[in-house]
């Protein structure tokens, strides 16, 4: 969905990689539970994140199995789902569906206008599930796009909405007694994504005259240095929140997306722009 938070691979142990797979494909089984085979096209490193977080952090009871599906057909591939895995694939679908609105509306596109058509009752069921989230993402996205359309918004307003959606999403339950720190990890990364897609898509948007949060700020001198520092800032915050939280199992893993995972793309882009020798390791 996002694309960013996800996990570097080559830095886990055979007993990670195979622990984020299972949950991998626990998200995916519970996405083809709740909107037939053609929901697995949703599946989301981003929201798989949040299935392991969750699972830590709650520790429920957990459903494993095996199952062979079409991206997997020759031999089964193990999968864990729990109330938690569930809940991070409902909010899939629910950003899914919001995902394609956004697309109808901006470009008018077949795609954006099919997914949100496919979409539309699963998301209704799933906002009256979790009525708080819908309400949150509903709002934040809603003066988001608002916001995108008048002249030159600013762009830490933009950030914070994007902070405000994601952060609804990762609260299962707005009482719970760790709502305050979940919401504070998914509003940094809410805020970290926007700036970054925002950043890698600079160039694309400008050519295409389609608009980009970071136009007022791209003629200052110190313009790549800036970006770097606000999305350091951004994750900073989350990773504030996330230490804060009593998680045992798993804890490897998560701060393997958490303090590198997600700057794999920046890395890739600089890499790719840059040569080896000017990559900037956050």
């Amino acid at each position: 969905m996002f694309g960013y938070i996800a996990p570097v691979l080559s830095a886990l142990n055979e007993d990670q990689k195979q622990r984020y797979r299972s949950v991998y494909c626990g998200v995916c089984h519970a996405l083809r539970g709740l909107s037939g085979p053609a929901g697995r096209s949703l599946l989301s490193n981003d929201l798989t994140f949040l299935a392991i977080l969750l699972n830590s952090l709650y520790e429920p009871d957990t459903e494993s199995g095996a199952a062979r599906c079409a991206v997997h057909p020759v031999r089964s591939h193990p999968y864990q789902v729990s109330a938690m895995t569930r809940y991070a694939a409902e909010m899939n679908i629910l950003l899914s569906w919001y995902k394609f609105r956004d697309q109808w509306m901006d470009d008018h596109t077949l795609s954006g206008r099919a997914g949100q058509r496919w979409l539309q009752k699963k998301a209704a069921e799933i906002s009256l599930r979790h009525p708080a989230q819908a309400q949150a993402v509903e709002s934040a996205l809603s003066q988001l796009w608002a916001a995108e359309k008048q002249e030159n918004p600013p762009v830490d307003l933009l950030c914070n909405l994007s902070g405000a959606m994601l952060g609804a999403v990762f609260v299962p339950d707005p009482r719970d007694h760790w709502a305050e720190h979940l919401w504070g990890v998914g509003a940094g990364l809410g805020r970290f994504v926007y700036w970054m897609d925002a950043w890698e898509d600079y160039d694309a948007d400008r050519r295409r005259h389609r608009f980009n949060p970071l136009v007022s700020c791209h003629s200052r001198p110190d313009y790549e240095s800036f970006c770097l520092q606000a999305m350091e800032l951004f994750l900073a915050e989350a990773a504030a929140h996330f230490e804060v939280l009593p998680l045992e199992k798993d804890l490897d893993l998560l701060r393997n997306v958490l303090y590198s995972g997600v700057w794999q793309r920046y890395r890739a882009l600089n890499h790719a722009e840059r040569g080896a020798d000017g990559v900037p390791d956050p």
